[in-house]
């Protein structure tokens, strides 16, 4: 985890390097089918597209049961950003690596102790982007 500047000013960065094309990795990460297979915090989601782009809106179901909305806030060059609930939330986006990507969580300081679950949701990108890659 470092500190970095973003788009969206300072942030927390958790990062995985992932042996698949990147456009794999993106796809995992804009696909809301799959956000519930990836992403401990997301139990379900409706959302108005499937593979989100700027503009989309939804909602996710988080542990518990509560539904929370989403406004997806930018979505280009293979980084999307989204308020859930009204509230700046994660980053996500992807980098060219040679052999592979580098997939990337940008976490807003106060919410670092939710580098773990990046860290976990990144695990299964991986894994899933491998799988897919077939």
């Amino acid at each position: 985890m470092r500190l970095a500047r973003t788009p969206d000013g300072r942030r927390l960065e958790v990062a995985r390097r992932v042996a698949a094309d990147p456009d794999r990795v993106w796809a995992v990460l804009t696909d809301t089918e799959l956000w519930p297979r990836w992403g401990p915090s997301v139990t379900d989601v409706e959302c108005s597209d499937r593979f989100v782009r700027e503009g989309s809106t939804g909602r996710v179901r988080v542990p518990g049961g509560l539904w929370l909305p989403f406004t997806v806030r930018t979505c280009r060059d293979r980084r999307w950003t989204w308020d859930v609930a009204g509230i700046p939330a994660t980053g996500h986006r992807v980098e060219a690596q040679a052999n592979g990507a580098l997939a990337v969580f940008e976490l807003p300081v106060l919410a670092a102790g939710y580098a773990p679950v990046c860290r976990r949701s990144l695990g299964r990108i991986a894994e899933l982007a491998v799988e897919n890659g077939d």
